[in-house]
């Protein structure tokens, strides 16, 4: 096993907007901290344009993957399902893109972090569903959707023994924070799941035959807990492994 020892590069997802808030043309998005708890766990931060057919260009440059939330939900058509709920809104171009970068990182067996909605598209991508609205199929759901501010814990996550995560984690659970309204349905075949709220919902997954594929979904980027940078610096060292066995 190799170990790098130049600092990983590390693809980040961006969002794409067409509101006239900062131009009256399409823009990309990408919140700070997506970049800077990247640089600070010891990467170097590359956002990724939504251009498929360079899908592959980018995979040859980078040595791990993070799919990034956003204001949107993946298409049902994607899982097999119609829309069933009208808070389901999309954006096909990013997701598309999304997708053909996770299938490709997992042929490639490079290091994936799923994050809020990445963590729902890792899910979709390996066979599995999603719930569209919690609301709609959780009676007496927590408030996934905090209406405080989100570098603050919304509710706690309990972690499943031997579990990846919970190993990353040393702990039983921790506090973190919430932004969605759907969540994991149909766990993805060979998909284990790490860490569940108090409501039952599921709050992450991992695919134990591969080095590092793991998602959450709340938002560790905000470094609200130690188990925060803990997963940070498990991902960045997973990384530096690939690169040094691939390079």
């Amino acid at each position: 096993m190799n170990v790098l020892s130049r600092a990983p590069r590390i693809g980040i997802t961006m969002d794409h907007e067409t509101t006239a808030s900062y131009s009256r043309y399409p823009w990309y998005a990408l919140r700070e901290n997506y970049c800077s708890s990247i640089a600070q766990s010891g990467g170097v931060p590359l956002p990724i344009p939504h251009e498929r057919a360079l899908v592959e260009t980018y995979l040859d440059m980078i040595d791990g993957l993070v799919i990034t939330g956003g204001n949107f939900d993946v298409s049902p058509a994607l899982y097999g399902q119609e829309v069933v709920s009208d808070t389901v809104s999309m954006k096909d171009n990013r997701t598309l893109c999304e997708y053909a970068l996770v299938q490709g990182a997992l042929a490639r067996s490079m290091p994936i972090l799923g994050i809020c909605g990445g963590q729902q598209l890792l899910n979709v991508v390996l066979g599995g569903t999603l719930i569209q609205h919690i609301p709609d199929a959780i009676a007496q759901p927590l408030a996934h959707e905090q209406p405080n501010p989100r570098h603050e814990a919304g509710h706690v996550v309990s972690f499943v023994e031997d579990s990846m995560l919970a190993r990353i984690a040393g702990c039983a659970q921790t506090s973190v924070n919430s932004a969605h309204h759907q969540a994991v349905d149909v766990v993805a075949p060979k998909v284990r799941v790490n860490a569940y709220a108090p409501d039952g919902v599921i709050e992450g997954i991992e695919l134990p035959d591969h080095p590092f594929c793991l998602g959450v979904q709340w938002h560790p980027e905000f470094f609200i807990s130690e188990v925060d940078h803990k997963l940070y610096t498990a991902f960045i060292e997973a990384a530096k492994i690939y690169a040094g066995n691939v390079g």
